[in-house]
């Protein structure tokens, strides 16, 4: 007998980031989606319409789907047992403190959770990314606890979202990864993703342990990448060479590509650098960790890009940073964000202030998140009003509006035309024919 309705019925539970997201654009599918969350704030401003986060698109896509009835949020795990018959597993994973483990305390409560309210068949799908070999054991789990017991099967479907573009990203990725352990469960996936799989995209079906594998996978090979022309960075500095140049001319062979390849302050956010970590300490747990062990080598390559470039600020205030002022262009990781996890401009920022500099952050996404991480700092809305008697100003996110600032207009209110081009954004010849000294890490 068939254990569910062609047409599944869907819940998202965690609605941070990812399963907000997620809720959101499978409503507009055409999907009735419920989302849950313990957090009762959280949930009552996205039935209100407000996205809790800065994500292009979102909010008028959440009204949308709000408007049609088929979206609703709510606190309740036993109302979501009774509606949905695929439940995505959208809860963080972030780092353990002291350690660089995943913390799989979200999940695993999440899973329990929600597993108390399945009385009849259902598909538990896990997007959240974690180490391999949490499926089986989430499997045993939720078979333990689930009243419906067997007739519950677990399988993982990875995200690949990017920030800034993950209603995209969702709505027409670039590959589905179905981890699955029936041919009911790739029927049931299938089915969630049908007007997605219609586009003709790619769908990829694998064990439970390659689908997990899949997302660190995939990150760690960005994070060597990216980290790989930093560190000809650092060889181009002692060298004399251009990593702006290098890079370009490495970008032209096919097999290396140019995506991920520019050098500059180095990675951040909520993925990237605990992914990493995450996988180098399971591959320690499998035996295996001599097989990865280049990522701690990747993860110190991307740090040392940050002192790196407080060290070239420095430089160029003669190398006594104690009172000089210098105005930081960004704070998020990374642009259309106001994501700061791990955001080296706002480490940059908080090392200039330790060694006694005056810094000003601006912002124009993420100025409300740094304030509560960085209340050492200042900040202000405008890079105009940031920079006036500045010293040194810093490029270090590169948000579209830094990029397309006039240098003559900036330079008439500094006290000093001095520019550190954190991610190689700027173009160098303008900014110098308009009186500015130029520097950015692996340029001469």
């Amino acid at each position: 007998m068939e254990r569910s309705d062609p047409v599944p019925r869907i819940t998202v539970v965690g609605t941070g980031y990812l399963g907000a997201t997620h809720a959101v654009c499978m409503a507009a599918l055409g999907f009735d989606v419920l989302g849950v969350d313990t957090d009762a704030v959280k949930v009552a401003k996205l039935n209100s319409g407000q996205v809790p986060f800065f994500e292009p698109g979102l909010p008028e896509l959440l009204s949308k789907a709000l408007d049609s009835g088929r979206l609703r949020f709510s606190t309740s795990f036993h109302e979501a047992g009774e509606f949905g018959d695929i439940h995505f597993i959208c809860v963080g994973t972030p780092q353990q403190q002291g350690s660089d483990a995943a913390d799989l305390r979200y999940v695993e409560s999440a899973v329990t959770e929600l597993a108390a309210h399945l009385r009849q068949p259902a598909l538990v799908v896990g997007k959240s990314t974690v180490p391999v070999g949490t499926a089986a054991r989430l499997t045993e789990i939720v078979q333990r606890v689930a009243p419906a017991g067997t007739d519950v099967e677990l399988a993982w479907n990875p995200e690949f979202l990017r920030e800034g573009f993950a209603v995209d990203d969702t709505l027409r990725p670039d590959r589905l990864v179905f981890g699955v352990a029936s041919d009911w469960a790739e029927t049931r996936l299938r089915a969630a993703f049908a007007p997605v799989i219609a586009q003709g995209v790619p769908v990829v079906v694998t064990d439970l342990a390659t689908a997990e594998l899949v997302k660190v996978a995939a990150n760690s090979f960005l994070a060597t990448k990216i980290s790989y022309i930093n560190a000809m960075a650092e060889v181009c500095e002692a060298a004399g060479g251009d990593v702006a140049r290098l890079a370009e001319a490495l970008a032209h062979d096919e097999r290396i590509g140019g995506r991920f390849l520019k050098p500059g302050l180095g990675f951040g956010g909520g993925c990237l650098p605990k992914d990493i970590r995450a996988f180098a300490h399971r591959a320690e747990e499998l035996g295996v960790g001599q097989a990865v062990s280049f990522l701690r080598e990747v993860d110190d390559i991307n740090k040392r890009r940050r002192s790196r470039t407080v060290d070239l600020i420095a430089e160029l205030v003669g190398g006594e940073l104690r009172g000089a002022r210098i105005t930081v262009l960004g704070a998020s990781f990374k642009p259309n964000s106001d994501d700061i996890r791990d955001a080296p401009a706002l480490d940059v920022a908080s090392s200039l202030h330790r060694l006694g500099a005056q810094v000003t952050v601006v912002d124009p996404a993420a100025l409300d998140n740094a304030r509560r991480s960085h209340p050492e700092l200042a900040y202000c809305a405008d890079a105009l009003t940031a920079a006036a008697g500045a010293d040194v100003v810093a490029l270090l996110t590169e948000w579209n509006e830094f990029r397309l600032i006039d240098p003559q207009v900036l330079g008439a209110v500094v006290a000093h035309r001095r520019v550190v081009d954190g991610r190689h954004a700027l173009d160098p010849v303008r900014w110098r024919e308009a009186g500015w000294e130029y520097r950015a890490l692996g340029r001469p």
